[in-house]
Order: C-alpha cells, then sequence, then structure tokens
C-alpha cells in the first residue's frame, strides 16, 4: 500500500486498525441480526469513515491507504482461499465435487460469454467507445467472478451439507477461474483473433488447472511427510505451526511464480493439509493451526471490505466521472443486469444437466436450492475490485475518463451487489428454507431430516465393516442402520469411489504421510491422543 511521510504511515495504520476493531465489535453485537454481517457491516463502516476524511480533509481524499491490487493478491487472498480448503469438509465437497466443478468452471465461462457479449453491444448504444476487445474480454472475466460470503454466513454446513457445499466450492473454483482468464487474456494476442487462439486458450486453461492442482497437493503431501518423520513438535510446536504456515504460503508464491492458479493450489494444499499433515502434530498445535488460520482468513476478509467502502468514496476517479453521470449510471446499471442474467444462464440450465446426471434423488438440486445458488453467485466482492484496478489502474491511480468510469461502474457494482443482495439474503434464506416447527417430543423436524440425511450418507460406508464415524473411534458400525430390502442396497451401493479412495488412502498415502488410522504410534507421537 503506498504510503506517506513515516509520521502519516504510523497515523493511517493506527486509525486502520482501529477501524478493524470497531467492525470486529459491532459485528459481534449485530450477529444475530436478520439483515446485517460482517462483510455489509464493514462496508458500511467503510463508506462512513470515508465520508468523514472527506469531509476533513476538504474533499481531497475519503480513505488513508491507497488501494494496491498486488498486495491484495499476494496477502491478503491467500489466508482467505487456504482457510476455505483447511476448514471444509471434504467428504461432502468431493462427493460433489463434478456438480461444484460444472457450476465453477463451465458455469464461470457461460458468464464470461454473456457479459464479454453484452457489454460489447450495449456500450455501443451509450456511445462508450474507449474500450477495446481485450478491455472487454476483461471485464467479463472481472463480473464472472462471485462473492458468496454472505450466503455462507447464513447457511450451516451441518443442516443444509448438499447446498453449503455448492455454494462454498464453486465461490472457490469461480474464482480460481475468473482469475485464470483474467492472466489469460492479459497474454494473449488479441489483434488477431481465429480458431487456434481459442483452442491454445482453451489448451492453456486445462493445463493452469491441472498443474495448479497437483501442485498444490504436492506441497501438502511433502509438509505431511516432514513434519511426520522428523515430529518436529516433539522439541517445539511453535516449530511446527511455522513450518504448517509457511509451507501453506509457499505453495501460493510458487504458483505466483510458474504463472499458475494460485487460489487453486494453496486450496489443495489446504486441503490435503487437513486431512493428513494436521494429524501429524501435537494436540495443542492441532487446536492452534485451526484457530489461527480461521483468524487470518477473518481479518483478511474484514479488512478488505472495510477498504472497498471506504475506496467507494474516492474523489480522484468521481471528478472525472461527474462530467458524464448518464454514461456511468447506464454502464453499471447493464453490467448489474448482464451479472444477473449470466448467472440464471449457467445455474438453472447446469442443474437441470446435473440432476439428470445424478441417480440419487438425495443429490439432486431442487428448484428452491438453484435459486439459493443463484442468489449466492449475484454479489460481486474483492477480487471483482482487484481485477479491475488492475486492468483499469496503476498504483490505484488513473487519469483517464474512460478508465475512471469502469472502476466506479465496479464499485458500484460491487456495493450494490454486496449491500442490497446481502441484506436481503437472510430473508430469501428463510423465505426458501423455513424451519420447522418442532414436535412434540421436543424434537425440531430439521435435526430429524439432518440425521436421517447422514445416516443415509454413511450407509455406503457401511459394507465390509467400514463407517464414516469408526475412523474417529466414534460409535460402532452396528448401531448404524443397514438397508432393510433389495431396492435399498441397489439405491445405496455398497462399493462406491469414496470406499476404494479410503481403501487406497489407508493402505498406501496414510503409513506415508500420516494422518488417522494407519498404524498404531510410537508412544508420545502426535497422534497417541486419538487411540486412547
Amino acid at each position: 500500500m503506498a504510503l506517506g511521510d513515516e509520521d502519516a504511515s504510523v497515523d493511517s495504520i493506527t486509525l486502520f486498525v482501529a477501524l478493524l476493531c470497531a467492525c470486529i465489535v459491532i459485528g459481534h453485537l449485530l450477529q444475530k441480526n436478520r439483515w446485517f454481517n460482517e462483510s455489509i457491516t464493514a462496508l458500511v463502516i467503510g463508506l462512513c469513515t470515508g465520508t468523514i476524511i472527506l469531509f476533513t480533509s476538504e474533499g481531497k481524499s475519503s480513505h488513508i491507504l491507497v488501494f494496491d491490487e498486488q498486495i491484495f493478491f499476494m496477502y491478503l487472498l491467500p489466508p482467505i482461499i487456504f482457510n476455505a480448503g483447511f476448514q471444509v469438509k471434504k467428504k461432502q465437497f468431493f462427493r460433489n465435487f463434478a456438480t461444484i466443478n460444472l457450476f465453477g468452471a463451465i458455469g464461470t465461462l457461460i458468464s464470461f460469454v454473456i457479459i464479454t457479449t453484452g457489454s460489447m453491444k450495449l456500450f455501443k448504444i451509450l456511445d462508450v467507445g474507449f474500450l477495446d476487445v481485450g478491455d472487454y474480454l476483461a471485464i467479463g472475466a472481472i463480473f464472472s467472478a462471485t462473492d458468496s460470503v454472505c450466503t455462507l454466513q447464513v447457511l450451516n454446513q451441518d443442516e443444509t451439507p448438499l447446498l453449503y457445499s455448492l455454494v462454498f466450492g464453486e465461490g472457490v473454483v469461480n474464482d480460481a477461474t475468473s482469475i485464470v482468464l483474467f492472466n489469460a487474456i492479459q497474454k494473449f494476442d488479441l489483434s488477431n483473433l481465429n480458431s487456434s487462439i481459442f483452442l491454445e486458450f482453451f489448451g492453456n486453461f486445462i493445463y493452469f488447472f491441472l498443474t495448479s492442482t497437483l501442485l498444490g497437493v504436492a506441497v501438502g503431501l511433502f509438509t505431511a511427510y516432514v513434519i511426520k518423520k522428523l515430529y518436529i513438535g516433539r522439541h517445539s510446536t511453535d516449530r511446527e505451526i511455522a513450518l504448517m504456515i509457511l509451507m501453506a504460503y509457499l505453495s501460493y508464491t510458487m504458483a505466483e511464480l510458474f504463472s499458475l492458479s494460485s487460489i487453486l493450489t494453496v486450496f489443495f494444499c489446504g486441503i490435503v493439509m487437513s486431512h493428513y499433515t494436521w494429524h501429524n502434530v501435537t494436540e495443542s498445535s492441532r487446536t492452534t493451526t485451526k484457530h489461527t488460520f480461521a483468524t487470518l482468513s477473518f481479518i483478511s476478509e474484514v479488512l478488505i471490505f472495510l477498504y472497498v467502502g471506504m475506496d467507494a468514496l474516492d474523489i480522484e476517479k468521481w471528478k472525472f466521472v461527474s462530467k458524464s453521470p448518464g454514461t456511468s449510471a447506464g454502464v453499471s446499471s447493464i453490467l448489474l443486469g448482464l451479472v444477473l442474467v449470466g448467472r440464471a444462464a449457467s445455474i438453472f440450465p447446469l442443474s437441470f444437466i446435473s440432476n439428470v446426471i445424478k441417480q440419487s434423488q438425495s443429490d439432486k438440486i431442487t428448484f428452491k436450492q438453484q435459486a439459493i445458488i443463484w442468489w449466492a453467485g449475484l454479489m460481486r466482492g474483492s477480487v471483482s475490485i482487484a481485477l479491475a484496478y488492475n486492468q483499469f489502474t496503476r498504483a490505484g491511480h488513473t487519469q483517464l475518463r474512460g478508465n475512471a468510469i469502469m472502476i466506479t461502474s465496479t464499485i458500484t457494482v460491487v456495493l450494490f451487489s454486496t449491500v442490497v443482495f446481502g441484506l436481503l439474503t437472510k430473508p430469501l434464506i428463510r423465505l426458501l428454507l423455513p424451519r420447522k416447527q418442532l414436535h412434540a417430543n421436543g424434537h425440531s423436524a430439521d435435526s430429524e431430516s439432518s440425521l436421517s440425511k447422514s445416516m443415509d450418507l454413511r450407509l455406503p460406508l457401511v459394507a465390509n465393516g467400514h463407517s464414516a464415524d469408526s475412523e474417529r473411534g466414534g460409535e460402532s458400525v452396528d448401531s448404524i442402520p443397514r438397508p432393510t430390502s433389495l431396492r435399498m442396497l441397489l439405491a445405496t451401493p455398497a462399493r462406491t469411489v469414496h470406499y476404494y479412495w479410503r481403501k487406497f488412502d489407508n493402505r498406501f498415502m496414510r503409513p506415508v504421510f500420516g494422518g488417522r488410522g494407519f498404524v498404531p504410534p510410537a508412544p508420545g507421537s502426535p497422534t497417541e491422543p486419538l487411540l486412547r
């Protein structure tokens, strides 16, 4: 972040940290509010602070720090994405992996095409003539990046595991796809568009996805192997925690170094670390790392939304826009409309395809769930802001009218979608997924339905003496109801992909990289408490 002299820097940072504390306290007080959440709270506080700074500086500035997209991508985004992979419920995520990729990758491409094509056609009506082909393609990538934080703060992954998994997984893959698209657009020569360019673009797109994923898995496995073999926590828990944090960040920087998708890399690194590395550290380190990653992610999210709120009133950009307010309002309206149409054109048709492919009725996506998934992807956030700054500014500043219009339009869409759509998220979800009334026995229908769903998920794992809880040392297999008829057995086959993966994992992966239930540990090892 670009700072002034040393004293001004200390003053700015002090005020910014104080605002972060205020966001946390006020967010806690509004936690049970029907409308507000952490993201909206930080945005509102940022707007109020920006207004005060604007008046005290006599209209010269509205923020205390200047946004730098490199700072965002290198320091703020990694902890958010890594924590998402580290905390995800892996079984539910990979159970819906095909649908998640369908929404996150194919759906993003559909939105990208609609937003790019629509902006090319409709901006001509407004006589917006300052954009070239590369800018229009960049706009498609910028506004294809969703931000489902508001929806995820309302959903509960224990009560609605399928819906939470789809919204959460799609958000991560969507961000990665949007950034890969944006980077690819900047690298290609767009002066001569032909079929070979599109084929090369698609090939690079697949290459980025596969290599980025493999790099994250490789770093996660290497970390697990080193911590398991050296057992660093025997002498210092601080060292094994530091090693996990640094190796997670190393996976992100390595992806940036090799020009890969750092989001996918650090996300899958988080998944692998939670599956293997986390179980190789001492019990105290497990608690510490879990809360450390969650805290870093939380602070980064609040910091981003706080700054976006302040930057929305940046007088430098609005000076250029004030000469043509109708054009700016028209661009913002068109972009918001294209976001709505592009999201609908991707979610509902792809949900239909997913339901046709899936055989299990419980895995199919109902229309109400489709509506929530559609709504979750309407909000635009920090990734869109960062990509827009990357395309239309230099070091957070712009002196061109066209670029200023695009930056202010992006901020307008982000603010409107986050505040207006975010405020309506809780009421919408409660309307579509109402909580059922309590039964006479004191147990809610929700708890019974979630219990039956969890039983359904565990039924395929019952065969051959395996259960979802057995690996945690929980309830025995005999306590789980088994299929009582041939039809139920056919509906819940004993041999699933997850079953074969667990067999391979227990036999080959865990003895090498560690984890739960592989071999009896030596006395004093980090896995000893789990077997007591």
